[in-house]
C-alpha cells in the first residue's frame, strides 16, 4: 500500500478537525495554512469527504468546516479506502476491491500479500482520529 498525496492531505485535515471537535468550525484557509495543504486541493478533498458524510460545512461569517461524526467513529482505513481505494498492495489480495492478478497463480506468494494486507488493515481499521489528537 502506498498513500497518495491526496490521502495524506485528507488525513491531516481530518486530524486537524478532530482537534477542534466540539469547539467550533475551522475555515478552510486556516486548515490549509496549519497543515501546508494547497487551499484549492483541500477544497476538492473536502467535497469528497463531505459527499461521504465525514465533514459538513456552514456558510457565512461564523461558518467553516467541522467533522460530521465523532472522531472516535472515523477510522484511518475508511478514509484511505474512500480516497485511494484498496489497502492491499495486490488486487487479488484485496477484500473490498478484488481483481484477478498474476500473483494468485502461486498460493504461497498470494498468502504473503494477504497476511501483509491483514496486518495493515487491522492497524488502520483500529486507529481512529480520536487516537491521533
Amino acid at each position: 500500500m502506498r498513500l497518495s498525496r491526496k490521502s495524506e492531505y485528507a488525513l491531516l485535515a481530518l486530524v486537524d478537525l478532530a482537534c477542534r471537535y466540539g469547539k467550533g468550525r475551522a475555515k478552510i484557509i486556516e486548515i490549509s495554512e496549519r497543515n501546508g495543504i494547497p487551499k484549492k486541493y483541500l477544497e476538492q478533498i473536502f467535497l469528497q469527504l463531505k459527499g461521504a458524510g465525514y465533514v459538513r460545512s456552514i456558510r457565512g461569517a461564523s461558518g467553516g468546516y467541522e467533522l460530521a461524526k465523532n472522531p472516535s467513529e472515523i477510522t484511518l482505513a475508511e478514509i484511505i479506502r474512500l480516497i485511494d481505494g484498496p489497502l492491499a498492495s495486490v488486487g487479488s489480495a484485496s477484500l473490498y476491491f478484488f481483481e484477478h492478478t498474476p500473483i494468485e497463480r502461486n498460493e504461497k506468494l498470494l498468502s504473503v500479500f494477504k497476511e501483509i494486507r491483514d496486518i495493515v488493515a487491522n492497524k488502520l481499521e483500529n486507529t481512529t482520529l480520536n487516537q491521533l489528537i
